[in-house]
């Protein structure tokens, strides 16, 4: 069989074996997921589905799938490969969704890595947009040398906006109050 034929071959299986995943799935919906493929899985309606923990009132700790309010921008109906989990430095037994994570210097390696960057979109989308809402742009995080990442990852710690104090005068103004310099540009 030349290299042609294998290749098609390996096409139609790859196709037939889509739809037959997707026909066996069907539409997911958070809360029809069990504990071991709801953290980093995907709703049918695009809603990110996030683990959480609750106590009955025996004291029995139960984990419960639920759909978050937090939507993706081009996914839907996935559940996150235990390959891409572990490429990216993640846990399926994460309860909730948080950009803590990108402050540890570790993760941060793992999630910028080939492996999980380019290979795992779904973790690489929620990661991306976690950073957004904290003022951190991923692919510039991801690009930017060892103490470079480090200061993306302060600028998370203080909520994204990092800028030097005034410096004081010792002059006063007319009406008693201190007179401001102004801060010195920021050189980054």
């Amino acid at each position: 069989m030349d290299s042609s034929n294998i290749f098609k071959s390996c096409l139609v299986f790859t196709i037939i074996f889509t739809f037959s995943v997707q026909t066996t799935l069907g539409s997911i919906a958070c809360e029809n997921l069990k504990k071991d493929s709801c953290a980093f899985a995907v709703s049918s309606s695009g809603k990110r589905c996030v683990l959480e923990k609750s106590v009955r009132r025996s004291g029995e700790e139960v984990f419960i799938c639920s759909t978050s309010r937090i939507d993706t921008n081009r996914l839907t109906d996935w559940i996150e490969t235990d390959e891409c989990l572990e490429a990216c430095g993640l846990d399926r037994n994460v309860l909730g969704i948080s950009s803590d994570s990108l402050l540890e210097s570790r993760f941060t390696q793992k999630l910028c890595s080939t492996r999980c960057y380019n290979g795992c979109p779904n973790i690489v989308d929620l990661y991306f947009n976690l950073g957004i809402g904290e003022g951190v742009y991923l692919p510039s995080l991801c690009q930017a040398p060892g103490d470079n990442k480090r200061r993306g990852m302060s600028e998370i710690r203080s909520s994204g906006n990092v800028a030097p104090g005034p410096v004081m005068s010792t002059s006063l103004m007319v009406d008693g109050s201190p007179n401001i310099a102004p801060s010195p540009a920021s050189s980054y």
